[in-house]
């Protein structure tokens, strides 16, 4: 996680979740779900097994992109945070309504 947030050039204060697009996001996610389910389906136990079948679904994902000529989560731009543009949105619709 650290080296990820100093590869996208993130103050220790921005939240890497909150700068991520759809694209990333998704992998996440899928990631994410994947794990829980072979955790489950697997009945694994205890925080080393945990990690390492977090970090073998998260090698096939990645395998996956990769085989599908996408771009690896990392490499993805880093876009503006979410909370700003909420922000932005919030102001926009103020003025309308107005």
């Amino acid at each position: 996680m650290k080296d990820l947030h100093a590869r996208k050039k993130l103050k220790k204060s921005q939240q890497i979740l909150d700068h991520m697009g759809s694209t990333e996001l998704a992998a996440n996610l899928f990631r994410a779900t994947q794990t829980e389910e072979k955790l489950k389906r697997d009945k694994i136990k205890g925080k080393q097994q945990a990690n390492a079948s977090h970090f073998e679904v998260g090698k096939k994902v990645r395998q996956t992109i990769k085989e599908l000529g996408g771009t690896m989560p990392e490499n993805l731009p880093v876009l503006e945070s979410i909370k700003k543009v909420e922000s932005r949105i919030r102001k926009n619709t103020k003025s309308i309504t107005e």
